[in-house]
């Protein structure tokens, strides 16, 4: 009677601690159910208030489609043999609201042939929304130059001109919001790719830098370098490679630089917003001999232009977000030794200019109905 009473007793523990068990487990089910249901329910929110993020060729939100003279704005682009790229990047921006004309800057020896005007009237007509009549017209220059991309323009209504390259394209959104952000500082020049321009001090320059340029400009390759460095070098260094006022060394640093220290001091010119009054202040008051030096040189025409503004403002740019579709592969920054070129036109032009005019800043444009988290 005992054992059995034991054994009864044995048993009812046993069910009692299954019973916890099972009881445990469904209550910690139970929880896990209920955190993939909110989960799956604040995502279903943020997909719903946030959905319009996910679709990049669209346009939302309230967009002012106004194409009033002055209010709109015109694109300049610069092309060159790449008709196939241009009738893509034309179809595409004629679909973009507050566009009011395109100017292609045309620099090659044959004039555009009637079929691509044809064909690009053709397109635009098509692509243009709410009635809009956007002007095509082909700025034609007998000199090949990239001074050409920024000639001026004496019927150009639109006080805001859009800069772009004809192997790139952004969506119409981001335009628009770039637009936007020039209004809101028509003086300065607004873009999508930053770069930076690094400064070094004349007299802190290491021994190593030191080495380096008196190799690469004054071609003392057999020469007992280290010995002369410390005398010789830093003078012709400060001489011959930095600015008159200032007696610094300017490299070209890229896109990695701005990356790592969230600094800039440019946006270049292929994807950039500026008021139309600096196509004239370019066309008559930039020094001749930078235009020459750009015309020479098949480059830093958008150095120049950067220049230009700061100067007139002793302000920055601003770097606007946005998502670049880079449509083509070839130009001069694919070319060996671009960034050592680019280097001696920012020492080049800072000595014309007497200064360092370009402002760095840290500032950076989102816009924040397109972003998750800001």
């Amino acid at each position: 009677m005992v054992m059995r009473g034991s054994l009864l007793f044995n048993n009812n523990r046993r069910t009692a601690q299954r019973f916890r068990q099972l009881a445990i487990s469904a209550v910690g089910s139970s929880k896990i159910k209920l955190l993939l249901c909110f989960c799956i329910a604040f995502t279903v929110f943020l997909l719903l208030s946030r959905g319009s993020t996910l679709t990049e060729w669209t346009d939302s939100g309230p967009l002012d489609r106004s194409s009033s003279p002055g209010k709109g704005y015109a694109i300049l682009m610069n092309t060159w043999k790449r008709y196939d790229l241009l009738k893509q990047s034309i179809a595409h921006y004629a679909k973009c609201p507050g566009l009011d004309s395109i100017h292609l800057v045309w620099s090659e020896p044959d004039p555009p042939s009637d079929s691509l005007q044809i064909f690009l009237q053709r397109i635009i007509r098509k692509n243009s929304r709410n009635g809009r009549q956007v002007e095509l017209k082909f700025d034609i220059n007998t000199e090949d130059s990239l001074n050409n991309r920024f000639k001026e323009i004496k019927d150009l209504k639109a006080d805001a001109v859009f800069s772009i390259d004809d192997d790139i394209i952004f969506p119409c959104h981001s335009v628009k919001f770039a637009f936007d952000v020039w209004r809101s500082a028509p003086d300065q020049m607004v873009g999508f790719v930053p770069r930076k321009v690094c400064v070094e001090s004349c007299l802190s320059i290491s021994e190593f830098r030191c080495l380096e340029i008196l190799k690469k400009h004054y071609g003392l390759r057999d020469m007992p370098l280290r010995n002369i460095c410390l005398i010789v070098g830093k003078t012709l260094y400060c001489e011959q490679h930095a600015s008159k006022e200032g007696k610094d060394y300017y490299s070209y640093c890229g896109w990695w630089s701005v990356w790592w220290t969230g600094t800039y001091n440019m946006v270049l010119s292929k994807a950039s917003f500026f008021h139309k009054k600096y196509l004239r202040l370019y066309t008559n008051e930039m020094p001749t001999s930078i235009k020459e030096f750009v015309t020479e040189n098949r480059n830093c025409e958008d150095i120049a232009m950067s220049f230009l503004v700061a100067n007139v403002t002793d302000a920055p740019p601003i770097w606007v977000k946005g998502k670049i579709y880079e449509i083509g592969s070839t130009g001069i920054s694919t070319l060996g030794g671009h960034s050592e070129k680019r280097t001696q036109c920012l020492n080049r032009f800072a000595a014309e200019f007497g200064r360092m005019p370009l402002v760095p800043t840290s500032m950076k444009a989102v816009d924040s109905r397109r972003m998750w988290f800001w």
